[in-house]
């Protein structure tokens, strides 16, 4: 389905075929726009799409073999959303009267407050993590360190454990190659001949 035809199954929806074409037009611009910035796009039920940055890498040429440095770049990338992937899989079946993707959840559709409560919230538990991390480097004493020996003790007698019934079974040894053999009978053929 290319374009036009995405507007032709959505004229009879909206009511005619420009309003279809001007809807689908201001969508895919608000999803471009939103991707090209750097915010994550995410549509409940179909999926989302994000910018990724790929770092400066070597390649080979296919033709010369030659190895040829690329850029960094940045690049789109979609993630089909679960709603989406079963339908596709078959593991839901695709209703034939109501809409594929079902309705966004009360509250999501407030104008992007939510999503940035949320991004502001990611951002103080990355902070109380890092401050958590920072106390724990500059903890030094013997608690902190009699904690550590007897941490490292523990974890050396679980791997012992481990390893000790490995141990007691019993493995068939491989049988001898032929081509060992058949080496050795060669050098005492030639052995022979002088």
């Amino acid at each position: 389905m290319n374009k036009a035809q995405l507007v032709e199954a959505i004229a009879d929806k909206l009511g005619g075929r420009q309003q279809a074409a001007d809807a689908v037009d201001i969508v895919l611009d608000a999803i471009i726009r939103s991707v090209v910035s750097g915010e994550r796009v995410s549509v409940t039920g179909f999926g989302s799409f994000e910018k990724v940055d790929r770092p400066a890498r070597y390649a080979r040429n296919p033709q010369t073999g030659e190895r040829v440095r690329v850029k960094k770049t940045s690049v789109p990338r979609f993630r089909a959303g679960q709603g989406f992937k079963d339908l596709v899989a078959g593991t839901k079946k695709l209703p034939k009267n109501d809409v594929a993707v079902k309705k966004a959840p009360k509250g999501s559709l407030s104008g992007g407050t939510t999503a940035k409560k949320a991004a502001t919230k990611k951002a103080a538990a990355k902070k109380a993590t890092a401050k958590r991390t920072s106390a724990a480097k500059k903890t030094t004493g013997r608690g902190a360190a009699a904690k550590k020996s007897s941490a490292k003790k523990t974890t050396t007698k679980k791997a012992t454990a481990k390893k000790a019934p490995a141990k007691k079974t019993t493995a068939k040894k491989a049988p001898a190659k032929r081509a060992s053999s058949r080496a050795t009978t060669a050098k005492k053929a030639t052995s022979r001949r002088r």
